[in-house]
């Protein structure tokens, strides 16, 4: 196994460390803008191809300005997801607001901002239509959920057991009562997989949206004008694992296109995506610091991070790579746990991971945390929000404090209010 990149020298991140303080994530802007270049311009054949950025994945703002610089939009899904949009200068239609639960204030911003709504449920149509002076949007997409057609995985599971997007049979029946009070432009989305390596699992889900496309127009005479193909594109997280090349997936949808779309006079149909894992993961590290080197009936290290500061391992049982900077070089003859401080025995990066000998002080990289690091964390045992910083150009910048105590009690009541 080779070891991963890392996007600064030991010594940079070494000397950082020490300026700064830890745990901290960092992001490589300069690997971020040229991996969204590279996906818009492997699709640059579809017209107006646009990847809505899942916002969900890294939500900060000064991330989703150098994705709109570059052409990008964003995927929201809650209030405060399309404020940071907002914030980011992501106009209108370059938003696609999918709805699922969805209060009437999130129904409303995404309105005012002339966002695609993209609806979940049957039931959520007269809630737009209530609020949209008892007319739907010109523009309109409907989640699908193809139920036992498709197979998901563990992180989105079983379609048949999801609670997203709508049955085929109600699908039609939607696009139908869209049209008849007052939509004029319809388009068609889905997201079946999460992390997704096998490159003929986005191919197939493309296969399915465009006979999909074919069967909404022979049922209800509708023209769909674009596919979201969702996110689901997954990273290489261990070193031995393949990353999706954009263009070979681009050329495989593209020959799929020319029979299923333009042979049968459905053209033109925009493609989409609203990937956020595959942009920005591979593009993000936690940084920590070893506390303590334990020996009980396992070796544990531990760090001054935990899974407040980056959940996966512990929900998903999920692999980051881990790098002790400075050793390298050293042979990985010790087995440990890395572990945080929290009161939860799965507090853990790593379980049974060979490493270089650790000592008290020791540096890590926790690699691949661009995406559903920072933003899954929390506030359990009082820990508080560490901070974010960004390569930019050939500079360093803070782009989140980290959280203070004054932070974390910002909402209590000095005295209980009576209500």
């Amino acid at each position: 196994m080779t070891e991963k990149n890392l996007p600064l020298s030991d010594n940079e991140l070494m000397q950082l460390a020490s300026r700064v303080g830890t745990p901290f994530h960092i992001y490589d802007g300069n690997a971020i803008r040229g991996n969204a270049r590279e996906m818009l311009d492997a699709f640059s054949w579809s017209d107006g191809f646009i990847n809505y950025f899942a916002v969900k994945a890294l939500p900060n703002a000064n991330i989703l300005r150098i994705l709109a610089s570059e052409g990008f939009g964003a995927d929201c899904s809650s209030l405060p997801e399309l404020l940071l949009a907002e914030e980011a200068g992501i106009p209108g239609e370059r938003i696609m607001f999918s709805s699922n639960d969805t209060p009437d204030d999130e129904f409303e911003k995404a309105l005012e901002m002339g966002a695609i709504i993209n609806l979940d449920d049957m039931t959520h149509i007269a809630d737009v239509m209530a609020l949209n002076g008892n007319r739907m949007p010109k523009a309109i997409s409907f989640r699908y959920n193809p139920g036992p057609d498709r197979t998901g995985n563990a992180i989105i599971g079983n379609p048949v057991e999801a609670k997203y997007g709508v049955r085929k049979d109600q699908l039609m029946a939607c696009f139908r009562i869209a049209r008849d009070n007052g939509a004029e432009r319809f388009m068609l989305h889905t997201m079946v997989a999460s992390n997704e390596l096998n490159e003929d699992y986005i191919v197939e889900t493309a296969r399915m949206l465009f006979a999909l496309v074919h069967e909404i127009r022979n049922e209800t005479g509708i023209a769909i004008e674009q596919v979201d193909l969702g996110g689901g594109i997954g990273i290489p997280y261990r070193a031995e694992d393949d990353r999706i090349s954009f263009r070979s997936l681009s050329e495989r949808i593209r020959d799929l296109y020319a029979t299923m779309i333009e042979a049968k006079g459905l053209a033109p149909l925009r493609i989409s995506f609203e990937c956020g894992r595959c942009i920005t993961g591979p593009f993000g590290w936690l940084i920590s610091r070893v506390w303590h080197v334990a020996h009980k009936y396992t070796d544990f290290v531990g760090l001054d991070a935990s899974m407040a500061d980056l959940m996966r391992p512990a929900m998903y049982g999920a692999y980051h790579h881990i790098t002790v900077l400075g050793k390298e070089d050293l042979p990985k003859d010790h087995l440990y746990d890395v572990t945080g401080s929290l009161c939860e025995n799965n507090d853990k990066f790593a379980i049974d991971r060979q490493l270089p000998i650790i000592e008290r002080g020791d540096l890590l990289a926790i690699h691949d945390t661009g995406a559903h690091g920072h933003a899954m964390g929390f506030n359990y045992n009082g820990k508080l929000r560490h901070a974010e910083y960004l390569i930019d150009g050939d500079g360093i910048c803070m782009i989140r404090r980290a959280e203070t105590y004054e932070d974390y009690v910002r909402t209590q009541l000095a005295q209980p209010e009576r209500i």
